[in-house]
């Protein structure tokens, strides 16, 4: 009897055992799914620069368990009604798209400097290395710019933002190198480099309209930024030509003597104009796709030239309330997304058929997706759905849709295809002809809630082999 007992006792030992194992591998899995889940959505937002009058963040992709991670960041620039983004240059092109508001940028394009006025919707690029500055022209509506920051791995530092202007903050690039340098350079003496080094106290973004905040800094700007377009170059030229006598009480001709110095490299004595690049708005664009359910807008090198050195490409996605973006592949490039308005959810696949992400997301998050990896974005039932992206390719998009009446389930049909799936032929036909609408389709049966089991489900059947790459 004792032995049975002992034996019983083991059995259910082993049993509670088994049960915990099977609960933990449960919860490492579940943990695992959301560290993974993690991998796709840029959830390292950096504050880079904050001042009262405006801020700029930057989400960045932390470094995980794909080792192929593009080296693009996302930044996200918000200025106050009438202030001023002091002169820099980046170590990187810009790729600026205008979310919301008005704003003028300046910036020198082979020798000259070039002015554009920028709206809702437009696209404009700035150079690596190309000094510019940003205004707010409107009275009273805050501006909202996304960016694309592709970083430069040459020093292996990253991206860095260097300020021509600045005091104790932000640093000027001046500031590095020792007084009797620079007041050589300027032909200055050192008390007033140190004036001109440590009088700016504002930070990279400045009101023009509060002289109370910084008074000096803000008179400064204001006259310049007023002066009309001929005038502003004019001025910049003779700051390169003229070596004025200052004093330390004299302010302005100490700001000429900075910027007469800083742009003597970029400005020479020549009156020929450069080529003029506008911007593209792409809230004017025509849909390259519409239907009932959304429309879809990409921007390649093609439409605007100035992507072509770059290597980047736009998107602009609208799908009305429910609606999906059919589950497709991008074979030439990988996507950055921001979410502009609404809720949905971003469904990612790896190759070998299991489900990477389904995760919700709203205004404001950043996602991105890696090259060949299936996916799909859905609107939530409860409105329309926006989003707007990066591609690391200029060229025309060619993505592969998987489901849909354009899709590869349609195009590669017969017998051989119906055996890959284990199926008659004639079921699969039934399958496939099912959905009449292509690219964005409608809610209906592929809602939501039964989307997650329908890829678990074509995951398990076309794996093919797959098993085990990660």
């Amino acid at each position: 009897m004792g032995k049975i007992t002992s034996a019983l006792l083991v059995l259910v030992v082993a049993m509670c055992c088994a049960v915990a194992m099977a609960r933990g591998s449960h919860r490492d899995q579940h943990h695992e799914g959301r560290e993974r889940e993690k991998t796709f959505l840029l959830q390292d937002m950096k504050r880079v620069v904050r001042t009262d009058a405006g801020e700029m963040k930057v989400a960045r992709s932390s470094k995980g368990w794909i080792s192929d991670r593009p080296n693009i960041h996302v930044g996200f620039v918000t200025m106050e009604p009438d202030s001023l983004f002091i002169p820099q240059y980046l170590d990187s092109d810009l790729i600026l798209f205008v979310r919301r508001g008005e704003a003028r940028v300046g910036s020198i394009c082979r020798d000259e400097l070039i002015e554009r006025n920028l709206r809702n919707g437009d696209v404009y690029r700035i150079p690596a290395g190309s000094t510019f500055y940003l205004v707010n022209t409107a009275d009273s509506q805050r501006l909202q710019i996304i960016c694309s920051i592709e970083k430069s791995d040459s020093i292996g530092w990253g991206s860095f933002q260097s300020f021509i202007g600045g005091g104790s903050y932000p640093t000027s690039v001046l500031a590095g190198f020792e007084h009797s340098t620079i007041s050589t350079a300027l032909n200055v003496s050192e008390s007033q480099v140190r004036q001109i080094l440590t009088r700016q106290k504002s930070g990279p973004i400045i009101s023009l309209s509060n002289f109370d905040s910084n008074p000096h800094q803000s008179r400064v700007w204001t006259q310049f930024l007023e002066m009309k377009h001929h005038e502003r170059v004019q001025c910049l030229k003779r700051m390169v030509q003229v070596h004025e006598e200052a004093t330390e009480e004299d302010d302005e001709p100490i700001i000429m003597w900075l910027f007469r110095k800083l742009l003597n490299s970029v400005f020479e004595q020549e009156e020929g104009r450069s080529e003029r690049v506008d911007a593209y708005n792409l809230f004017d664009r025509k849909p390259d796709f519409e239907n009932n359910y959304g429309s879809s807008v990409a921007l390649d090198q093609s439409d605007y030239s100035p992507l072509r050195q770059s290597g980047i490409g736009l998107y602009l996605v609208n799908l009305t309330a429910g609606s999906m973006m059919a589950p497709h592949l991008n074979p030439t490039a990988t996507e950055y997304g921001i979410v502009l308005r609404g809720t949905g959810r971003i469904q990612i696949v790896f190759p070998n058929g299991t489900l990477a992400m389904n995760a919700r997301v709203s205004e404001g998050d950043v996602f991105w997706i890696p090259r060949y990896f299936p996916f799909c974005q859905i609107a939530s039932r409860s409105g329309p759905f926006e989003f707007f992206g990066f591609t690391t390719s200029a060229r025309t998009n060619q993505p592969q849709f998987l489901v849909g009446s354009n899709s590869i389930l349609r195009s590669m049909r017969g017998p051989t295809f119906a055996a890959a799936f284990g199926v008659s032929e004639e079921r699969l036909e039934r399958i496939v002809n099912a959905q009449s609408e292509s690219i964005i389709l409608p809610s209906g049966s592929a809602s939501e809630e039964r989307i997650p089991a329908m890829i678990k489900s074509y995951g398990d059947e076309m794996a093919m082999g797959f098993e085990g790459i990660f």
